[in-house]
């Protein structure tokens, strides 16, 4: 271990980042309750739990360790069976931008008997959530858009996607050069010294998976028991991740077609597939003609993909009605009846329309951004969109179009991780995933070689271990976080 120390300190020393030394660690974590207010509903539920709250100042340039400092929020709900605790495992959501501070109240009831041995430390990071908040002030939520049908469309795309990377320039040019995965893998690392733990276990979802990945990479020897859910292709992450899971994407949304159309009589949305896909078309249609009106919100042929993409990711059975709910409710605007919205997609709409969600969608960009370097010429995206629409006409033009990230400032301060070790890690990856496929798991399984990679075979989700509830996925995971033992081979659970 020493030497494997002395090592790391002279890579960092290398890289410009000085050497500090376990045996210095922060000063002591200052733990209070976690509700801040008495409408603060998550930090509530969170002290009802027996969690307590911190803040962990730490870099904003890990390169200057005396420089600007910038804030950390965690919570930690403490291990009850302290006789045969396990150690610390620090969780994260994904996004990159979903808060964590409260996911080890999710994360203790999927874990059963087993989380009895660990502290749970959700961990909000940079700029996200109560950390020090990134906040471009957007007039949209969500960045992510299709090109639509037109040159036209594609082109108002462009300016859209210049303009927020201007509006994110103005308010934070000081601070976006440190918003990267990278820089979050160190801060995780000070979260660990500042915990007194020679080493964590890790649990990261989809973007979280990533970090986990990144994290093993900067600081060998430093986790225990690593579960990556979801993970896509560590060498594809960046601001063109979505290109190449359109097959997946339209997979998803015919297996929907074919649940609906087998409830044509509650949802009126066809009664074959090929009705409901006609469906699914006539309202994007409707859509480029004119914007559809659903409640307070207008939804135009730009949006309507990704609320159809995001909306037809999970195949279990209530998240396929709550979809249909939302098609028909699109299906009445495009015939241009009144269409209200529920309270789960009027939450939606708000948080992809409007400023609600520039919050969450801000460091989710910078983050982004940061972590590689984007095209900046707007006719590469456009080619690259035309040649999709030919095989994938609904979701081709929606994950190859422009990101802010073509017109961010400045290029990434580093070079993006490659992966490349032998940690020990259970990767978790359902068959049918639309947003980071089953073959984004299996590279990132080859990249890490000590690595297991469960497969939940036959199904479409994003998020598997406690979320899908599939009881051999929760059964496998919980015991290789009990026993810190990797199954001997790559095991495979079914629906």
């Amino acid at each position: 271990m020493k030497t494997t120390r002395l090592l790391i300190a002279f890579v960092l020393v290398a890289l410009g980042f000085p050497a500090i030394a376990d045996a210095d660690p922060p000063p002591p974590l200052d733990w209070k309750n976690c509700a801040r207010s008495t409408d603060d509903a998550e930090g509530t539920e969170l002290d009802r739990a027996g969690a307590r709250c911190a803040q962990l100042t730490v870099p904003l340039d890990h390169s200057r360790p005396n420089g600007r400092t910038i804030t950390l929020a965690l919570s930690r709900l403490p291990a009850t069976d302290r006789a045969h605790r396990i150690g610390t495992l620090v969780l994260n959501s994904g996004g990159p931008g979903e808060p964590t501070l409260g996911m080890p109240l999710r994360t203790r009831a999927a874990m059963k008997d087993v989380a009895a041995r660990y502290d749970l430390v959700g961990l909000d990071p940079r700029f996200v959530g109560r950390s020090t908040p990134l906040d471009c002030g957007w007039p949209i939520g969500l960045w992510l858009r299709s090109a639509g049908a037109t040159r036209a469309g594609f082109d108002h795309q462009v300016a859209v996607q210049r303009n927020l990377a201007e509006r994110c320039a103005q308010r934070h040019a000081d601070v976006l050069p440190y918003a990267n995965t990278r820089d979050t893998a160190r801060d995780v690392d000070l979260v660990r010294r500042a915990l007194g733990e020679r080493r964590i276990s890790f649990l990261g979802y989809s973007y979280g998976a990533y970090l986990g990945a990144v994290y093993t990479q900067l600081f060998p020897g430093r986790t225990d028991r690593v579960v990556l859910d979801s993970a896509g292709d560590p060498d594809a992450w960046g601001p063109r991740a979505l290109q190449g899971t359109e097959e997946e994407g339209e997979r998803a949304l015919r297996g929907w077609a074919v649940w609906a159309a087998g409830r044509h009589r509650t949802y009126g949305l066809g009664a074959t597939p090929a009705r409901v896909l006609a469906t699914i078309d006539g309202i994007v249609a409707a859509a480029a003609d004119r914007p559809l009106r659903v409640g307070r919100h207008e939804v135009d042929d730009q949006a309507a993909p990704y609320l159809l993409s995001v909306g037809s990711g999970n195949d279990r059975p209530a998240d396929r009605a709550a979809f249909a709910a939302t098609v028909r409710t699109l299906n009445e605007a495009a015939h241009r009846r009144p269409a209200g919205p529920g309270p789960e997609l009027d939450g939606l709409l708000t948080f992809v329309l409007t400023s609600a969600g520039s919050p969450l969608a801000s460091p989710a960009v910078a983050i982004t951004c940061g972590d590689r370097a984007a095209p900046r010429d707007a006719e590469t995206y456009w080619d690259d969109v035309q040649r999709s629409r030919a095989r994938h006409p609904l979701f081709g033009p929606l994950k190859n179009t422009i990101w802010p990230c073509a017109f961010w400032p400045g290029q990434p301060r580093e070079g993006a991780t490659h992966i490349g070790n032998s940690t020990s890690a259970l990767i978790v990856s359902a068959t049918g995933d639309p947003a980071t496929t089953y073959q984004g798991s299996q590279a990132l399984h080859r990249a890490l070689t000590g690595s297991r990679l469960l497969t939940l075979r036959g199904v479409t989700a994003h998020g598997i271990y406690g979320e899908y509830g599939n009881p051999c996925v929760d059964a496998t995971v919980n015991d290789y976080l009990a026993t810190g033992v990797l199954p001997a081979a790559d095991p495979s659970c079914g629906r």
